[in-house]
């Protein structure tokens, strides 16, 4: 069952130009994901797959579509009981577990709000973000030492009342797993559970400055990821997906839940804390992934693999995400399997902006092509449309009303929203510059962009340049203070295996650069490293490597 058909206009395009003219989102009045696909699909095919859950020490669970309804009603009973109402606010830190799914749905289903967050949190973390969004409840992984922090965190959250633990038990939390095994499997819809634009969840995004924001959306956002899962990463009806993104960040919505149940594809969670490429393949192929998504850095550690040994013949579809894709992975990850890495571009603001879509040619390097959700443009500082060639501020139009899948805003934050979004536009600060057959290419963040000696130099194209060298893995290019030239551009970069830091191979590479882009772009600076500093989600700190060369 393909449910996403039923909230299209049109649900099968013959071009991009159709796909963008007639594309169109009908969204029922107060629908609730949860009721509306989940346990639609629990009633009319309770036996298909939902959920495949798979751990690295060799836990493994299957879990259909009538399971998840069941445990997620019998959720929703354990967070009334315990005093979660609409509106009241839950942080789940649940990694990669499968609880995370029964929770959600469990807090859609009360009208309540999720906060997914990461286990890497500190207690200050766990402080800030618990006051700062009134969180009633925590369900945690008792996995690692995250539970510490929320215990030692406590004392300064007043909000913060109930802690639910889930595979373990201690003293001071309520044991998920057994409570759950305690409570009745039937929960009704309450009459007034929702409206449209009702919050539904909530994730702190962390900008360059600044505490972290909170950004909220609506119970229309679910559908916002049709395009996602449909149109960009190729979910089927019957199919397998795997996204590799922990659930405490807003990709794992992307790629592990709504839009591919509205296509009818089970989603795949492998449980790793420790990212090990050859598992990983290994998983993806005992478990036939039909489509699959990751940033970057995961293709990148693919390719020094022996991939001839992995039959990833069932994979229908590659997407990309988290950061943009040097042209020369795509090259071989083609070269070596068959597959082109379909790219797109998005924020936790909202959904899939520009992407590559079924009809269109990929061209590497390339985000693609506006997606029909959002009325995207490029503009110059005086917010005008900037033609071919030029280099601007990726921006959605929004005259015609907030689209579905885009935020309510920064929670409490009115300023810090109206700074974004104001005169009917929203300002992603993210720069591209498009060509004449209207393909976007990937520049930079607005403050990622280096000036040097005049130059506006793109840390993209300097990184996909270095990528062409054999030498090297991964690389991450900043901007550095210089008295001189305002800045001077740095290199931070992974060598392959066989590679040694020599002043010979620096000087390579920097002539090489040279020769692949423009004289003035290449890297007077150049560090050989062991590792880039990541999120847990892949991408690249940039911020971090900043923040190193300014102190």
């Amino acid at each position: 069952m393909a449910l996403y058909r039923e909230f299209l206009e049109l649900s099968e395009f013959g071009s991009y130009e159709d796909f963008l003219k007639n594309f169109e989102i009908k969204v029922p009045d107060n629908f609730n994901f949860a009721y509306d696909v989940c346990d639609r699909i629990a009633r009319e095919e309770p036996e298909k797959l939902a959920l495949h859950w798979v751990h690295p020490d060799g836990r493994e669970k299957k879990i259909t579509f009538g399971e998840m309804k069941k445990y997620s009603d019998r959720a929703a009973r354990l967070f009334q009981k315990a005093g979660v109402g609409k509106g009241d606010r839950v942080m789940l830190v649940l990694m990669r577990h499968y609880q995370f799914w029964y929770c959600i749905m469990a807090l859609h289903k009360i009208g309540a709000v999720a906060v997914p967050a990461t286990h890497l949190l500190t207690k200050k973390d766990v402080v800030y973000r618990a006051n700062a969004a009134s969180v009633k409840a925590i369900v945690a992984t008792s996995e690692g030492v995250f539970h510490q922090a929320v215990e030692a965190a406590q004392p300064d959250c007043p909000t913060l009342k109930t802690k639910f633990l889930a595979f373990g038990s201690r003293d001071g939390w309520i044991d998920f797993d057994q409570a759950l095994e305690d409570q009745a499997d039937d929960f009704t819809r309450p009459e007034h559970v929702n409206t449209n634009d009702d919050p539904m969840l909530l994730y702190f995004t962390s900008g360059t400055s600044g505490m972290p924001k909170m950004v909220t959306h609506d119970f229309r956002y679910p559908l916002g990821h049709i395009v996602t899962a449909v149109y960009w990463q190729g979910c089927v009806d019957g199919g397998v997906h795997l996204t590799v993104s922990e659930t405490g960040w807003a990709k794992s919505v992307w790629g592990k839940l709504y839009g591919q149940w509205l296509a009818g594809s089970a989603v795949l969670a492998y449980d790793f804390d420790k990212f090990v490429p050859k598992d990983l393949l290994s998983v993806m192929v005992r478990c036939g992934v039909t489509t699959f998504c990751a940033p970057p850095t995961v293709y990148r550690f693919f390719l020094q693999e022996e991939l001839e040994k992995y039959d990833l013949s069932r994979i229908r579809r590659c997407a990309i995400a988290g950061e943009p894709l040097n042209p020369e992975v795509y090259e071989k990850w083609k070269e070596k399997t068959g597959h082109a890495l379909a790219e797109i571009f998005g924020q936790t603001e909202l959904c899939v902006l520009v992407g590559n879509f079924p009809w269109m040619k990929v061209c590497p390097g390339s985000m693609g092509k506006p997606s029909p959700q959002f009325d995207v443009d490029l503009v110059d500082d005086d917010d005008k449309s900037c033609p071919p060639g030029i280099v601007g501020e990726i921006v959605v139009r929004t005259r015609r009303g907030r689209p579905v899948g885009m935020f309510l805003g920064y929670e409490d934050e009115p300023e810090r929203t109206r700074e974004v979004w104001h005169d009917n536009m929203y300002h992603t600060l993210d720069l591209a510059w498009r060509d004449e057959w209207g393909y976007y290419w990937y520049v930079g963040r607005k403050d990622d962009v280096i000036k040097s000696s005049g130059y506006r130099i793109g840390p993209f194209e300097v990184e996909s340049a270095l990528m062409e060298h054999p030498a090297v893995v991964e690389t991450a290019i900043t901007g550095v203070p210089d008295p001189v030239r305002g800045q001077v551009v740095k290199a931070t970069i992974v060598l392959a295996k066989g590679y040694e830091p020599t002043e010979a191979l620096k000087k390579e590479l920097q002539n090489h650069v040279k020769k692949a882009t423009a004289p003035y772009k290449y890297p007077r600076i150049v560090e050989f490293v062991d590792e880039l500093p990541k999120t847990i989600s892949g991408k690249i700190r940039r911020v971090e490597l900043r923040e190193r060369d300014n102190h």
